[in-house]
């Protein structure tokens, strides 16, 4: 029959046969069956008819009987398979809306995950332009300090002709001020004295001198500075050279040859 004819095992068939096609097939074997049965009472009839005996069913009769017979084994095969495939049919289905479910919620997880992240950025944009506007906040009101001291030093220099006062006014604001730079992690490095290191120092000029170790440094023009130690501006320095050696004086003549020659 046409409705087992797509099977890939024996008791399976696929799930994919039109119901029409599987009913013109019920309607078929029923058909058959029907017309099996009719022969067969016709001939019985006949039979009782001719003689009081039992009269067995001819040969085509009992053919016609067999095969309704295994049209109707067929036939119930045929529903058991349909009923199989029909309950797969549902569980399929059941499988793929539980599928559907899960992708839409991922979908939700994904749609909410993006605008969580557009959100953050934006925030984090926000942020960063605070602290390039105002991140210099701190610190200036550490330094405003030491300009309120440079302006009372002026102040009191204007009204009054003591530089000793006046100098010392200077190198206490001079102190506050370092301290407010080194509450940000701004420190300053002395390199007088110190060998010269391409690292740390700028080298500007060399002179000859023996104050200090050829290579060594023996001015500083600039101090340099560390920010959280790291080089925030090098030193300029100037190098100590070796002296060259002077040149040695010529020879004197001898005695006993200047004599000689006042002689003569």
């Amino acid at each position: 029959m046409r409705a087992v004819a797509g099977s890939n095992e024996k008791g399976s068939i696929q799930a994919d046969i039109g119901q029409d096609v599987i009913d013109d097939a019920v309607r078929s074997v029923e058909r058959r069956m029907d017309e099996g049965e009719e022969v067969v009472t016709q001939v019985e009839v006949e039979a009782a008819e001719a003689s009081s005996e039992p009269v067995a069913a001819p040969p085509e009769s009992q053919t016609q009987v067999e095969d309704a017979t295994a049209l109707r084994q067929e036939l119930e095969s045929v529903r058991a398979q349909l009923e199989l495939s029909m309950a797969k049919g549902r569980e399929t289905m059941e499988r793929l809306r539980e599928a559907h479910e899960r992708a839409k919620d991922f979908q939700d997880r994904a749609l909410r995950a993006a605008a969580d992240l557009e959100n953050f950025r934006k925030r984090t944009v926000k942020e960063k332009e605070e602290i390039q506007k105002f991140g210099v906040e701190k610190l200036l009101k550490d330094l405003l300090p030491v300009m309120d001291n440079m302006d009372r030093a002026l102040d009191a220099a204007a009204r009054s002709p003591d530089i000793d006062s006046f100098q010392k006014g200077v190198a206490m604001t001079r102190k506050s001020f370092e301290d407010a730079l080194g509450k940000h992690g701004v420190k300053a490095f002395s390199a007088k004295g110190q060998p010269f290191d391409p690292r740390l120092h700028e080298a500007v000029q060399q002179v000859e001198t023996a104050e200090v170790p050829a290579g060594h440094v023996v001015m500083e023009l600039v101090r340099g500075f560390f920010l959280n130690e790291r080089l925030a501006r090098p030193a300029l320095v100037v190098v100590a050279r070796a002296p060259a050696e002077a040149p040695e004086p010529p020879a004197q003549p001898a005695a006993s040859e200047q004599s000689s020659g006042g002689s003569q």
